[in-house]
């Protein structure tokens, strides 16, 4: 029996890898959005790819396997990437004081640019964004925050209605925690031959990419990295 399962495995591996090295969407392909976008996707002819995008201040990458659709082939990242959070931490002062609200990295250096919304017993709440010192209420506002939320909005990270008590004396320390940072989630994104161009059709969109002649050789990773 042993022999009969290692042999079937075998197989189902060998048919696989030919299917893969048949595929004629195997390549290396350069993204085709504008001058204000850049990126790769390399289809390799193992079952695996790799997945590169820049977009203004924004830098997401992937990689995983691939399995052959019909005309298409359809991505999947691997590992399945852990998405970055927003968690809730201790207060702390920032040049001397506490703020409102705060948000950091697991380092302690503050995140600039997090949306907010501030919620409070009455009256209307406030929206605004963080600085790398976080953000304080206004001077002559003497309500005292109750709720608050958050939205890192070039990485759409978003987190639970934080609820401030008693102990939280109406601030809000939150820690973004990066984890998988930048790693786009493909759980069966679809990559196929369309009208002259190569889409690869996600739930945020299509992308249109453009075949490399030659083989191209570009890196696939981000070039900037969160200072963690």
């Amino acid at each position: 029996m042993r022999k009969i399962l290692l042999a079937v495995t075998l197989a189902v591996s060998c048919a696989s890898a030919a299917a893969a090295q048949e595929s004629p969407l195997v390549g290396d392909y350069r993204l085709s959005e504008g001058p204000d976008a850049a990126g790769g996707l390399r289809i390799a002819a193992d079952g695996h790819f790799q997945y590169g995008l820049t977009v203004g201040a924004m830098d997401e990458r992937a990689e995983g396997r691939w399995e052959a659709r019909g005309d298409a082939i359809c991505l999947f990242t691997e590992p399945t990437p852990v998405p970055p959070a927003f968690a809730k931490a201790a207060p702390v002062e920032v040049d001397g004081a506490v703020p409102t609200i705060f948000v950091s990295w697991p380092n302690g250096r503050g995140v600039a640019g997090v949306d907010f919304v501030i919620g409070f017993d009455q009256g209307d709440p406030i929206e605004d964004y963080t600085q790398v010192y976080g953000w304080t209420m206004p001077e002559g506002d003497t309500r005292v925050p109750r709720w608050v939320e958050l939205n890192e909005p070039i990485y759409n990270i978003a987190a639970p209605r934080f609820e401030l008590v008693e102990a939280d004396k109406g601030k809000l320390h939150a820690r973004l925690v990066p984890n998988d940072f930048g790693v786009a989630v493909f759980d069966g994104a679809c990559f196929q031959a369309r009208d002259k161009a190569f889409i690869l059709t996600r739930p945020e969109g299509e992308m249109r990419f453009q075949r490399e002649s030659g083989g191209g050789d570009f890196s696939m990773e981000p070039t900037r990295t969160p200072s963690l």
